[in-house]
């Protein structure tokens, strides 16, 4: 049995027009809370939280400090660039943009 609609066609992007910045460059994104996700300290747990719509999750490690940055002013390379200073040595370089990139497909940072 055959649909009476025609089936959806989609054009693909026209070739002058860019890719957003983001998608050209990963590093150039400037990621930030998204609304309703907020950054606060749990001095019971001594660590600190992203409090959610109906939810609460417990971060481990520096992820607070690296949260603490994604107020949309910075890029992931201004971000990656000021952990490297403040924690030399570390693999910030590898890990934060995958870190950021993975709490993005969540929804929690734009």
């Amino acid at each position: 049995m055959s649909s009476s609609r025609p089936a959806a066609h989609r054009s693909p992007p026209a070739a002058d027009q860019p890719l957003p910045t983001a998608r050209r460059n990963p590093t150039a994104w400037r990621p930030a809370l998204a609304r309703g996700v907020l950054l606060r300290y749990d001095p019971v747990r001594d660590t600190d939280l992203l409090l959610l719509p109906e939810r609460v999750v417990v971060l481990h490690g520096r992820a607070g400090a690296v949260l603490g940055r994604c107020d949309g002013s910075r890029t992931v390379a201004g971000i990656v660039a000021e952990l490297s200073a403040e924690y030399p040595g570390a693999p910030v370089a590898v890990e934060v943009p995958d870190f950021l990139a993975g709490l993005r497909k969540e929804g929690w940072l734009t």
